[in-house]
């Protein structure tokens, strides 16, 4: 007992010497509308092996700081200016970002051209290419005005404009995850699922770094079926990932000024929102649901645009099984959109940290530390009421409480309780 005591004492002084110690050093078709760059340096990393005997510090964290690395940016993203290599996103200002974007969508009605860019950034990816950023994918190449003048990418210089003052504001962040950001979250606010995304995306540096053209695909292709695959299975996706991805065209609307398609206005869209005109493929081409399959499946509707790869969706026998699902079951369109998509965002992608990471693993700034008593448990052994009571009150005694956050003697007092603990025992057994 007392060497265990010794033991324990001993590791939580060394806990505390570090603590003190530590510095902190593309894909609807052209007719639809890195850790941290803040890398967390100097993270403190605890090895705990020995304190897990003890319910109340299994699970301890120290607090860590953050060096932001910022690059600038010029006044239209999509110049040939070129930004520094390898910096990857700042977390808070993602998050900051997040919400700008919400803002931008209730004002504009951008939706669909949001889903578009961060689609065709991505989009160019090729599996059969090992080198990054060869392989293209969700690189942020797009800015680039040489790529911008690729066909299939008519018109989205105009999300770029939309996207610029976000960027300029939130400069830690790389304009490969702001696409991709962008692009989850007008699906989000419009009704869809929410998107499993990870972000810490790097973005290359220079024009000359953009894929050459004619990765995306085409709208009427000579054989739609043969042309989505080749295209889509390229990155690696298969025929429910098609279908479930050719789904977000139950937003936006297709321009004939832009594609060469649709019509120039139907009554669905001569009224707006956001600049009136164009052919949408649904009724109500800014809510995000399973319309898409409906309005294809009965063709009811000359007002809805049906493209040659819309239609195959219904006409092959492998991506019917897929499309007949989803006409009548809206979760399973979810489900399996999400998932695609966040397939599509991240494949090809360089992260920094590699694993990338969520924002939804990052508590909100300041947020208080609530008072979960299973995080002091061990082991898969649920704590009693009693000893549960006993924890809070320990945490409670020592600052913490579920509406504030702990006091910062926290840890010395509970390196000063294990030490006196040990002394004592070691005094009464000796």
């Amino acid at each position: 007992m007392t060497d265990r005591l010794s033991t324990t004492a001993a590791a939580m002084v060394s806990i505390s010497a570090a603590a003190t110690n530590s510095a902190a050093t593309r894909l609807i078709p052209s007719v639809a509308v890195s850790a941290f760059t803040t890398r967390l340096s100097s993270r403190t990393t605890l090895s705990l092996t020995s304190l897990r005997s003890s319910p109340l510090i299994s699970r301890l964290f120290l607090p860590q700081e953050t060096s932001v690395r910022r690059f600038s940016s010029g006044r239209i993203g999509y110049s040939t200016a070129s930004s520094p290599k390898c910096a990857a996103s700042d977390p808070e200002q993602l998050k900051g970002a997040r919400e700008d974007i919400k803002e931008l969508l209730k004002s504009t009605f951008c939706h669909p051209i949001l889903v578009r860019l961060g689609w065709h950034d991505a989009g160019t990816y090729n599996k059969n290419i090992e080198e990054w950023p060869q392989r293209g994918g969700a690189n942020g190449s797009l800015r680039f005005e040489i790529e911008l003048k690729h066909g299939a990418n008519a018109g989205l210089v105009n999300a770029l404009k939309l996207l610029q003052p976000i960027k300029e504001k939130y400069s830690s962040v790389t304009y490969a995850d702001l696409f991709q950001l962008a692009s989850a979250t007008a699906i989000e606010e419009a009704g869809g699922p929410k998107i499993p995304m990870k972000y810490g995306r790097v973005d290359v540096s220079e024009p000359e770094q953009c894929p050459e053209e004619g990765r995306l695909p085409d709208a009427g292709p000579p054989s739609p079926a043969s042309h989505l695959r080749d295209v889509f299975n390229r990155m690696g996706l298969d025929d429910k990932e098609i279908v479930a991805l050719s789904g977000a065209h139950t937003l936006g609307r297709s321009r004939p000024d832009r594609s060469g398609w649709g019509k120039p206005e139907t009554k669905y869209t001569k009224d707006g929102p956001g600049a009136p005109g164009g052919q949408s493929w649904t009724v109500q081409w800014l809510k995000f649901d399973n319309s898409y399959f409906k309005d294809i499946k009965e063709k009811k509707d000359e007002d809805l645009l049906v493209l040659p790869t819309d239609a195959v969706l219904f006409d092959d026998p492998a991506f019917k099984e897929y499309a007949e699902k989803y006409a009548v079951d809206v979760d399973a369109f979810f489900k399996d959109y999400a998932e695609a998509h966040a397939k599509l965002s991240s494949i090809g992608a360089k992260f920094d940290p590699p694993e990338g990471f969520s924002l939804d693993d990052i508590p909100a700034k300041g947020q208080p530390e609530k008072f979960v008593a299973a995080k002091y448990s061990t082991g898969k052994t649920e704590l009693s009421d009693s000893m549960k009571q006993k924890i809070r009150a320990e945490y409670e005694g020592f600052g913490g409480s579920p509406d504030k956050p702990l006091q910062s003697n926290y840890f010395l007092n509970i390196i000063i309780v294990i030490a006196v603990l040990a002394f004592v025992t070691s005094f009464v057994m000796n």
